[in-house]
């Protein structure tokens, strides 16, 4: 195992997890959850809203406005700017350029924000207008939106691996089991196998439970020096190690696989650890199928062992393998470009003790698992990070 040469992340602390509670629709614009956000982040952390001279900012409902744009809006006056247009994965891509400007000194304090809105219109924009491989290739055909592309995904990974609906609803009843102690998810209610194999087909073999819900809603976080978070006595989280990949195994026909597996062993190489160390996981859960790569290809078990690997472990927050203590999108929402940010903040409240009744016990370390950017037949964006207690 090889660690490419690299600058650490030594010295970067990141804290002050936030969520801006999940709505199912709103009328409100995202530089509203934009703006909630950062007020929560300047009254958590006690740092003045002039002192935040750094922004990465993620989200698909701002147009016709970008970060920039923002910054008007809100008053922000950063030295250090950043839109990441990377959906799901933009949480550890937003977390690795902040690290990283901190490091530079081109930024004291940065917020990392993501957030959208939701209602009946902004959902037909973003679908409309997601990518041009989505809307040529399949649109023609009178298909559309994500069901039917991970429909597709799904399908092809069940005939090429031997996967079943019941392997993936074990991912989601956990998730759901996990959601039941996080007061900011959406579902209240727990789910059943049973349940989840009765539900009514969306797109075969996609059922309801495989899909997550579309809300409004916002997750941010803080990224600044060790230093500087002693300094203002805030709990936080260091940065073991960080990767990210694009356009990874163009050549499959269609995706198995995603970058996670060209950089894993860079990954913990940087951390200095191996998979089996890591206390929890929280994955990118668009669909369950997505969920049972990451356990593939980030190590956990070999390609294919996916079903195997669901079977043989429990996956709740107190399980033999905890993923997604949060709920994760299956089950607290997904809020658009926030969804990307959703296993960042749970992974860094599960490290600083601010859990709850979902708190894996005695966590250390734990991984943090980024996918965005699906087109026709695969996504295009993958990352990780490995999070750990200060030493």
């Amino acid at each position: 195992m090889t660690k490419r040469n690299r600058l650490s992340y030594e010295g970067v602390a990141v804290a002050v997890p936030i969520t801006v509670p999940y709505v199912r629709y709103s009328t409100r614009t995202a530089h509203w959850f934009v703006g909630q956000a950062i007020e929560a982040l300047v009254q958590a952390s006690g740092v003045p809203k002039e002192q935040i001279d750094g922004l990465c900012l993620s989200s698909f409902s701002l147009a016709p406005d970008t970060a920039v744009g923002v910054t008007q809006h809100l008053g922000l006056s950063p030295r250090w700017l950043d839109h990441m247009p990377t959906g799901g994965a933009s949480g550890v891509m937003c977390l690795r350029r902040a690290a990283r400007a901190v490091q530079a000194g081109d930024a004291d304090i940065v917020a990392c924000v993501g957030a959208d809105t939701n209602h009946v219109d902004s959902f037909r924009q973003t679908l409309g207008s997601f990518s041009s491989f989505a809307r040529d290739a399949s649109y023609p055909y009178g298909s559309g939106g994500p069901n039917s592309i991970f429909a597709f995904i799904t399908a092809n990974y069940m005939r090429t691996y031997g996967a079943t609906r019941e392997d993936f609803g074990r991912i989601c009843v956990d998730q759901r089991t996990n959601a039941l102690g996080n007061p900011n998810a959406m579902f209240k209610k727990g789910l059943t196998l049973d349940e989840y194999m009765a539900a009514r087909p969306i797109s075969d073999p996609i059922h309801l439970f495989d899909c997550v819900m579309p809300c409004a809603g916002a997750d941010a976080f803080l990224v600044m020096s060790e230093e500087r978070a002693r300094d203002l006595g805030l709990a936080h989280v260091v940065i073991r190690g960080a990767i990210e990949r694009h356009n990874a195994y163009a050549e499959d026909p269609v995706m198995v696989q995603g970058g996670w597996r060209k950089d894993r062993d860079d990954l913990y190489a940087q951390a200095g650890m191996q998979p089996a160390q890591l206390d929890f996981v929280q994955t990118y859960d668009d669909y369950p199928v997505i969920v049972m790569m990451q356990f593939e290809d980030l190590g956990f078990c070999e390609k294919g062992e996916g079903s195997a690997f669901v079977q043989a472990n429990t996956m709740t927050f107190d399980g033999s393998f905890p993923n997604n203590t949060s709920g994760g999108q299956l089950s607290a929402g997904q809020a658009g470009a926030a969804g990307g940010f959703l296993g960042m903040v749970e992974a860094i409240r599960q490290l600083t003790d601010q859990a709850g009744a979902r708190a894996v016990p005695n966590a250390q370390t734990g991984l943090v698992a980024g996918f965005g950017m699906v087109t026709y037949d695969r996504c295009l964006c993958t990352g990780a990070v490995i999070l750990g207690r200060p030493a």
